[in-house]
């Protein structure tokens, strides 16, 4: 396959990231084939000039690189290693490119399982920016895997982020992405907490965003989470507490198998926990707020 062409991209899971990330590499002139198990969300894109096949294996057929943003560790498995998956169709040259966030011991197992079999690689390139980073082209991503492997994807990568940043082998680019989400959750439930705060003392919390703009406790979380928090704003949903709940799970789960101490991580993961059990998984984490809020 000539490298003097642009790669040929393959894609998989057409979700609230996926959807504009497949829009940004189509735009960027890639040649496109993707596969979701909703087959109707792959719609758009094919308008847009993607091909569509019906099983994620089939991806393999039409792309030097097979792109993955999927829910979780055990999708990941399935779409790689299930019926119909990616390992019954990969050949030695090819790359698999994961932007999910997984368990970072199962991502180094799995890594080295599919090169054993087949001689495909692996890059792990989780990402952070949400929905308006991926619609912009403004994602932070974070790599894990061969630095040859990175060299050959990393004009893609830049149609789709502003920072791709090499962490280390297969794996530590799951590790910073469980980093960059134990920060994420934790400034979450500590927003909440200070927009409850200020309602019940009488401060109008729709302003506190503003005040500590620029100061030492600023943070994008901050500005997007307080005013929505504030205004309990929780509509259209742009990510979801079940994704921070797992990626908190991630890094309890790791942190116990490095024998390391993430206490302040482990209670975020028990508030978010109890948020979600009462019915707002599927829902945006600004309804944090409701935690701190008293009932009417």
């Amino acid at each position: 396959m000539s490298h003097s062409l642009p790669l040929s991209l393959g894609f998989a899971g057409i979700g609230l990231m996926g959807l504009p990330m497949c829009r940004r590499l189509l735009a960027a002139g890639y040649d496109l084939t993707v596969w979701n198990r909703s087959p109707d969300k792959c719609a758009p894109l094919v308008a847009a000039g993607a091909r569509q096949v019906q099983t994620p294996g089939e991806l393999c057929e039409a792309a030097d690189v097979v792109m993955l943003c999927l829910a979780d560790t055990a999708v990941v498995r399935e779409v790689v290693f299930g019926a119909g998956g990616i390992t019954g169709k990969a050949r030695a040259g090819q790359l698999l490119v994961d932007f999910s966030s997984l368990e970072p011991t199962a991502t180094r197992e799995m890594a080295a399982q599919l090169k054993a079999d087949t001689g495909m690689g692996w890059l792990d390139t989780p990402v952070s920016g949400g929905t308006p980073g991926a619609e912009a082209g403004t994602l932070a991503i974070m790599v894990g895997g061969e630095a040859e492997d990175l060299e050959r994807v990393r004009p893609a990568l830049l149609s789709l982020g502003q920072r791709v940043t090499h962490m280390g082998g297969v794996g530590a680019g799951q590790v910073t992405k469980a980093c960059n989400q134990m920060i994420v959750a934790c400034n979450a439930l500590v927003i909440a907490e200070v927009v409850a705060l200020a309602e019940k003392s009488g401060v109008d919390a729709s302003l506190v965003a503003e005040a500590l703009a620029g100061g030492f406790a600023d943070s994008k979380p901050l500005q997007i989470l307080a005013p929505q928090m504030a205004a309990s704003r929780f509509e259209p949903v742009k990510w979801h507490v079940r994704t921070l709940l797992k990626d908190l799970d991630t890094a309890v789960k790791f942190s116990r198998e490095q024998g390391s101490a993430i206490p302040v991580s482990g209670l975020a993961a028990q508030l978010m926990r109890l948020h979600g059990s009462q019915g707002y998984l599927e829902k945006d984490p600004a309804t944090l707020i409701d935690l701190y809020r008293s009932k009417p």
